[in-house]
């Protein structure tokens, strides 16, 4: 399978980054092609996403909010990478087994710099914030929350998006979802290793993408 990396890691809108990402899978889907497109980007402005079912959400702060394709809870964009990938539909592969694709490429990159991570975590209970509950799709470091993803099928294609948190502003967090950030479920990058710059992540990352060839 031919991996395709898009564009530089580089920050957008809210807007501006869920428009890249469908139109990407818009795309594969037209061209039937066989190609994993994957995309490492940021946000900016600083921004809440909604997973494609959630009901409307007004922050009592000013933010931006845009809809995700894929599905999960709210999730606010800060200091992170988001990872997007799309690609056909393995063979009679379940969600789950797609979910775990994935998760086994990022877990093997994050290896790459000495960080061990696992899936899922303890979870949590009926919270707005998406980072404040643990599935299987999600990814640990220690028994907490490192990176949560998302996803959506359409037509024997799937789109994956994930957030790999760099840092946290629990305050911030807290006051968009008027709800405690539990501290104990959550890690950031940046207090497991803080020297690790976006390159470094990132290129690890492509690294183990590229074992799919």
């Amino acid at each position: 399978m031919k991996v395709n990396f898009l564009y530089e890691f580089k920050k957008y809108t809210g807007k501006e980054n869920m428009d890249i990402d469908l139109s990407v899978l818009k795309n594969a889907i037209k061209n039937g092609t066989n190609e994993l497109f994957v995309r490492f980007y940021g946000w900016e402005p600083k921004c809440i996403s909604l997973g494609r079912c959630q009901k409307p959400f007004l922050p009592p702060v000013e933010i931006d909010v845009v809809k995700r394709p894929t599905g999960g809870r709210a999730l606010l964009h800060d200091n992170e990478i988001t990872y997007m990938v799309v690609g056909k539909i393995p063979d009679n592969y379940s969600v789950i087994q797609t979910y775990k694709m994935v998760s086994d490429i990022l877990i093997d990159g994050f290896k790459k710099l000495s960080i061990n991570l696992a899936y899922g975590g303890e979870r949590g209970g009926n919270k707005k914030y998406c980072m404040n509950i643990s599935s299987g799709a999600d990814i640990s470091y220690m028994g907490k929350k490192l990176i949560g993803s998302a996803q959506f099928r359409s037509e024997g294609y799937f789109l994956q998006h994930g957030s790999i948190l760099r840092d946290i502003d629990y305050s911030f967090f807290e006051k968009v979802f008027v709800e405690p950030i539990d501290r104990e479920k959550i890690i950031t990058l940046n207090e497991i290793n803080p020297k690790l710059t976006d390159a470094e992540i990132i290129e690890a990352l492509k690294e183990s993408f590229l074992k799919l060839e």
